[in-house]
């Protein structure tokens, strides 16, 4: 039969088409049947058994033996290994074991490329994945066409679908290298197994130009799976971090592959050899290093004599940058990274006369060091933060010890106007950056958020031509002999920011300005204070500021107290002075509390690991100068700054806050008090305009696109009356349902008017709690509560946006949900609800409640259904079909309210009694889902027995100890004992009841 559909016309069709015009070669469905050994194996068996035979040059025997080996493979790291040449065994013939690719990197054309659709991959719950690209029968990408994708905020069922094929068909996924999500215009990519937030779209397609493609789909796939491209990025541009919540994969972005293959094309053409790349913060400049080393190192698609065993060094300018980097490239796995720990080990490496080695360092290693090294030309030295290592003739030795070696700089920040040491040591005359990717550039990837800045009390702001007259004003109070005594040394910048009574109004105002701002959502801040005295005076102020909060709410004092010093704290630099002691009363109370609160290594270690965790105090951290740079904590969304950083420190500072976090992180705040933002262009002076143009943006500017995107909305429900003032259930229902008939025909105009609603919703949320908002806010709730309501009446599901809202916005429309008793309406109650059977009842009810309560039942059943689908597939795969054929006959009017209502109690009931189902069968719950599982592989007579027999391994601490379910030898060892149970009973298919058994258990019989 031959597609049709909306999707197959405008993403499916033309997604088949690009890639045959690249070389990919069509895989009708019929023929999967002949490639695959069954419709549960993934690999095409004739082209992978032939490529291993033509790449290597071994027998058919032997390329037989190679496929059961890779056919066994159960780990998407180990896939990549694979796929990148870590592959051996025996051949006949040969008395050592030897290395057989399954890829042919250096040469494209030898590999087989190619493309199918509706590719059907059985499993408990079998799924059928639009588009399945395939490297020599080896399953590497998947794409899912479906229209449409949101590109700014990842929703769409588009991810929904491919996070569901991972879960359900994992097999699939083990070799899968990426997966792309399209609707035939917006094309984006992620790693296996990576969040939908981390898709992004693959902006510059380098080497050529953007002029040079039709449509942003045929651009997309020629930039990411081109036959030579998808070899690069497969030999070099993916890595398995581990991080303390796992291994996490990743994938290069495409600034990090032009960069990159810049670095690489320049060594291998021996022209240059230099080259500085800016790479904005935040941007993942780091990663960009490890991505570099990896492909010089290993250089799988590239041959070249300048690439023979290079000797690769990688130099920071500060411990926690080094730190840092090093993490980076050891938690990669790249190959054999050394970290140096004193001048005599790296000049020792270095002297060795050995290559082929990564060495990771500090430029302050090579102070005083003039003596040439003997291999110089073949070392590629990185340097971080490049434009720092020129000082104090510290670039200068670097280049005497290695006079001949290749030289690239790395920055986060721009190169200054009048920087020419960085430019002569690094860059190539007349180029400038080898390699750029701007702050505009990274949030409009979404790889950054965008800074915006506000200004607060500008009375308290410090300028430097009225210091006297401030002077005169806030120390008038003083004692006379102190007065004369502070006049004597003159007045300082620094008597004024930290006047007692400025620091307790500011520590009020930003308390009581986080509590509104980043708190509801569990955001972190950072307070930037003038200096290490100005850290404690914070400290206090906001330790009594927000004690005080807690007590009036209600805690006692004494807990406050304790709770209010917990949720801060101070980072700084300790010094010879704290210790000592003073006459001064003052000063001595400082430096007592310069020792108390003082963090050693370990202690802000574990300080900074707590405050990049939501929910985990501290909420604040008071800094100075430590944490500005070089520190990473998505969690943070606002700054305090009180610090007049300007240039480089300034926009390092700031940075702190453009992580990407959740949806609900649409940006990061500088909240200015001491009046940098005031005097911007001066303080970013000395770079070119173009390179900090939205460094920082005016709140303004946020305010200006609240106003538009609520003006968007307004003009979208024009025509609808609404009756304003304060509205009850069924005036504000009545309001809906106008915008519902309009909406609902045209699928297109419902989706452009969620899409507008969701933008005007988040710059409310981004720009809240400013005193702007309010005039939005009486639209604000009915446009949030209108997506409730229509959602359920329009596409028969849970509205997922209020999940995304921040606290203070779900708090807002809960409160507004109950009072005006729509939330009898719109809020959706589970099956275990008593209340959940009172909609069934048709008595007394009027047609419009009876369209209301088959609309909300229908939808809670939709959730109801697959929230079981996900514990047993097989016990509750009947009911799928019966809530499609609910859902189709209701969307299509063919039966009255009243017997939809009836049909759709009839499933619910149904439901219910399956639950308990076990309880007739005389069974636990857990060895009834067994049994569900084992009936779908024919088992007959007895398998109860078998179903308690297995549900009793998992359930003993003997064979299923706590935690069995995150050690993979016990997991092994538990499927192994579930074969053995059903060879004893005669089942076949052995493997894949294991597996389908374990699935059902992991979620039955987890003990944590």
């Amino acid at each position: 039969m031959a597609p049709t559909g909306m999707e197959w016309h405008l993403a499916e069709r033309p997604t088949i088409a690009c890639l045959e015009a690249m070389g990919y070669r069509f895989v009708p469905p019929e023929e999967h049947a002949d490639l695959r050994d069954g419709e549960n194996q993934v690999l095409f068996r004739p082209h992978l058994i032939e490529a291993i035979q033509r790449i290597n040059g071994v027998s058919l025997a032997d390329a037989q033996a190679a496929y059961a080996d890779l056919v066994s493979v159960a780990d998407n790291e180990m896939w990549l290994k694979k796929l990148r040449g870590d592959f051996s065994r025996p051949v006949q013939g040969e008395v050592t074991r030897r290395t057989l690719r399954v890829v042919d990197f250096a040469n494209p054309a030898n590999n087989r490329l190619t493309v199918t659709r509706q590719f059907r991959v059985k499993a408990e719950r079998t799924r059928i994945p639009d588009v399945v690209i395939h490297l020599n029968g080896i399953p590497v990408v998947v794409i899912e066409c479906k229209s449409p994708i949101n590109h700014k905020d990842k929703t769409g069922e588009a991810f929904d679908q491919i996070r569901q094929y991972e879960r359900d068909i994992p097999r699939l996924f083990l070799s899968n290298v990426f997966n792309l999500v399209t609707d035939g215009t917006n094309c984006l990519y992620g790693s296996t197994g990576s969040p939908s937030k981390f898709y992004a779209a693959w902006r510059d397609p380098w080497p050529r130009r953007e002029s040079d493609f039709t449509d942003v789909l045929s651009k997309g796939l020629w930039c990411l799976l081109e036959p030579s491209r998808l070899l690069d990025l497969i030999a070099h541009f993916v890595v398995f971090e581990k991080t303390e919540e796992g291994i996490v994969k990743k994938m290069c972005r495409y600034q990090q592959f032009r960069a990159v293959n810049k670095i690489v094309e320049r060594v291998v053409e021996n022209r240059h050899r230099r080259g500085l790349v800016w790479h904005t913060q935040g941007s993942g400049k780091s990663l960009t290093m490890a991505f570099a080393a990896l492909k010089l190192k290993t250089h799988r698609t590239v041959d070249s004599p300048e690439l023979t065993n290079p000797n690769i060094l990688v130099l920071t300018d500060r411990v926690d940058l080094h730190t840092q980097i090093s993490k980076t490239f050891t938690n990669c796995g790249l190959p054999n990274p050394t970290d140096i720990g004193s001048v005599r080990e790296l000049r020792d490496l270095m002297d060795g006369r050995t290559d082929g080695l990564t060495a990771l360092s500090t430029i302050f290693k090579f102070q005083g060091s003039e003596e040439a090294v003997a291999n110089s030309a073949t070392w590629i030295v990185m340097v971080d933060e490049a434009h720092r290592t020129q000082e104090k003739d510290l670039g200068a030795f670097l280049r005497k010890t290695l006079p001949d070696a290749r030289f690239f700089g790395f920055t986060g920040t721009p190169i200054k106007k009048d920087d020419k040491d960085t430019y002569a040591n690094f860059g190539v005359v007349g180029e400038g950056y080898l390699d750029k990717y701007g702050i505009d550039d990274a949030v409009a990837d979404g790889a950054t958020v965008p800074i915006y800045y506000t200004g607060r009390k500008t009375d308290w702001h410090i300028d430097d031509a009225k210091i006297d007259i401030l002077f005169d004003q806030w120390f008038a109070d003083l004692p006379d002999d102190k007065l004369a005594e502070l006049k004597k040394r003159g007045v300082t910048v620094a008597d004024l920011v930290k006047h007692p009574k400025r620091i307790d109004l500011i520590a009020y105002d930003i308390w009581t300005h986080f509590k509104e701002y980043a708190r509801p959502d569990g955001f972190k801040a950072q307070i930037v204070a003038f200096d290490r005295e100005a850290v404690i005076l914070y400290k206090r102020a906001l330790d009594v500021v927000i004690a005080a909060d807690l007590v009036a709410e209600g805690m006692p004092a004494e807990d406050a107290q304790a709770m209010a010093a917990d949720m801060s704290a101070c980072v700084y630099s300790s010094s010879q002075e704290d210790g000592k002691p003073s006459e001064d009363a003052y000063t001595q109370s400082i430096r007592d509390d310069l020792v108390a609160h003082y963090l050693d290594d370990k202690a802000e270690i574990d300080v900074k690991k707590a405050f990049g965790k939501k929910g985990v105090r501290p909420d604040f951290l008071i800094v100075c100068d430590k944490l500005l740079t070089g520190f990473d904590a998505p969690a943070e969304s606002v700054m305090y700054l009180d610090k007049p950083l300007k240039e480089h420190g300034l926009l390092q500072a700031i940075a702190r806050t453009n992580r990407v976090a959740d949806a609900r992180k649409r940006n990061g705040l500088i909240v200015d008090y001491i009046g940098v933002s005031a005097h911007l262009d001066k303080a970013l002076a000395s770079y070119r305009a173009d390179d900090v143009r939205n460094a920082m943006r005016d709140l303004d500017d946020l305010r200006n696109q609240l106003r538009a995107a609520h003006a968007a909305v307004l003009h979208m429900m024009k025509g609808v009356k609404r009756a304003g003032g304060r509205l009850d259930k069924d005036s504000l229902k009545a309001e809906f349902d106008q915008l519902v008939a309009r909406l609902k025909p045209d699928e297109t105009q419902w989706i452009e008017f969620r899409k507008a609603a969701r933008e005007f919703i988040g710059l409310y949320e981004a720009v809240s709690p400013d005193p702007c908002v309010l005039e939005f806010t009486a639209d604000l709730k009915w446009v949030a509560l209108f997506l409730q309501y229509a959602t359920q009446a329009i596409e028969k599901r849970e509205a997922f946006d209020q999940r995304s809202y921040s606290r203070k916005i779900r708090d807002m429309l809960e409160r507004h949900l109950d009072a005006t008793g729509l939330s009898v309406t719109v809020k959706l109650r589970h099956i275990t609800d008593p209340e959940f059977w009172e909609d069934f009842k048709v008595e007394g009810k009027t047609e419009d409640d009876l369209k209301t309560a088959a609309i909300r039942k229908t939808t809670e059943l939709r959730k109801v259904v697959y929230e079981r689908l996900g514990q047993n597939a097989h016990q509750y795969g009947k009911f799928s079909d019966r809530l499609r054929e609910l859902l189709e006959k209701l969307e299509g009017a063919q039966l009255s309210w009243a017997d939809t209502l009836k049909m759709a109690e009839d499933l619910a009931k149904d439901l219910e009694a399956e639950a308990t189902a076990h309880e007739d069968a005389g069974m636990s719950q857990g060895a009834y889902g067994v049994l569900q599982v084992l009936l779908a592989f024919d088992a007959g007579e007895g398998a109860d027995g078998l179903a308690e027999r297995i549900a009793a391994l998992y359930e003993d601490d003997a064979t299923a100890p706590r935690l069995w379910q995150e050690k993979e030898g016990l997991r092994r060892s538990l499927r192994q004992q579930v074969r053995g149970l059903a060879h004893e009973f005669g089942l076949g298919t052995l493997k894949e009841v294991s597996e389908q058994v374990e699935d059902f258990a992991l979620k039955q019989f987890a003990k944590v």
